[in-house]
């Protein structure tokens, strides 16, 4: 799954974000509006996570969503 797949289809791809980061709320999901910059921003502001962590953190769930396809 690459991500421009992701931002063209964002309102499909936000119940699945939600499985994954439960702590994004739907304000959060407006202002992502699929971009992985913001997404980012916001999953190491309510995880505490690194910024490395984060991009891993991704890397894996787009990694997930290839396994499922």
């Amino acid at each position: 799954m690459d991500w421009d797949r992701i931002q063209g289809n964002w309102k499909q791809f936000v119940g699945i974000i939600k499985e994954q980061w439960g702590k994004l709320n739907d304000d959060d999901l407006a202002a992502i509006n699929g971009r992985r910059d913001r997404l980012e921003g916001r999953i190491q502001e309510r995880y505490s996570y690194a910024k490395d962590k984060t991009r891993a953190a991704v890397d894996d769930w787009l990694h997930s969503l290839n396994r499922r396809s």
